[in-house]
């Protein structure tokens, strides 16, 4: 048998966790979620920056193939020729 007594205890305390939760829980969690945004924002710049720098690396390291590509043939001709030259 319930104690007629826990009622109104058990009513109060409903009463104050719906409070304690609205006035602390519920702005802690949007502080929380604020935080996780700022969080994803800082990383997505990150990400656009490395983004960057990759692209950057990959035109160097393109403009590099290119040299030795068009030039490797035309570097070692010259690189010959200088060894056949008569010394002065």
């Amino acid at each position: 048998m319930i104690n007629p007594l826990l009622i109104p205890i058990l009513g109060i305390s409903c009463g104050l966790l719906a409070i304690f939760g609205g006035v602390f829980i519920k702005p802690w969690l949007a502080l929380k979620q604020r935080k996780m945004e700022l969080d994803a924002q800082m990383v997505a710049e990150k990400a656009a920056q490395y983004a960057a720098k990759t692209e950057r690396l990959e035109q160097r390291v393109r403009v590099l193939e290119r040299i030795v590509t068009d030039r490797g043939i035309d570097v070692a001709d010259e690189i010959e020729k200088l060894r056949d030259a008569p010394l002065n």
